[in-house]
């Protein structure tokens, strides 16, 4: 009987373990196709709802402007104030709309980069302002902020660009 309450408690206890585990990860929701109502959107709303939310803190998973963002959660933000629902990661963002060469890019454009070890590619994602210039949120501790294309950082990890039209 003690040996049977025993594996229990550890059951119960390794149970218990994973429930926690699994909290502190970002939420990992499926997005049907059915979901998805993706529309373009003027580049002037979007880079209006991305520069509102400069200097607002970065946070894993965030996709609302009282508790942080994190890149894909800022962009799927902004095009969700225009009813517009984009999937919620990068690497899903990047399958939606046309693809855009560098050269080629202007405001508005959501603009990928692999800035990850990770096998899911690409792992970040910005919305561009200008023709060089682009609005994100970086990393853990720091906060939304526009940056440069032609940073060496930037410009060495580039994985692509895609417009929503």
């Amino acid at each position: 009987m003690a040996a049977a309450r025993g594996g229990l408690l550890a059951c119960v206890a390794l149970l218990a373990a994973a429930l926690l585990a699994s909290g502190c990860a970002a939420p990992r929701r499926t997005v049907r196709r059915s979901d998805l109502r993706v529309k373009p959107v003027p580049a002037k709303a979007i880079i209006k709802s991305a520069v509102s939310q400069l200097g607002k803190p970065y946070a894993f998973g965030g996709r609302d402007p009282h508790t942080g963002f994190d890149c894909s959660g800022l962009v799927y933000w902004c095009y969700a104030q225009y009813g517009s629902l984009l999937p919620r990661q990068a690497h899903e963002q990047f399958r939606v709309g046309v693809a855009v060469a560098r050269s080629e890019l202007k405001a508005g454009d959501l603009v990928f980069f692999d800035t990850a070890s990770s096998p899911v590619k690409p792992a970040h994602v910005g919305i561009m302002v200008s023709h060089t210039r682009f609005i994100h949120a970086p990393a853990s501790g720091e906060t939304i902020r526009e940056d440069d294309l032609s940073n060496n950082f930037w410009r060495k990890s580039f994985y692509g660009a895609r417009r929503i039209e």
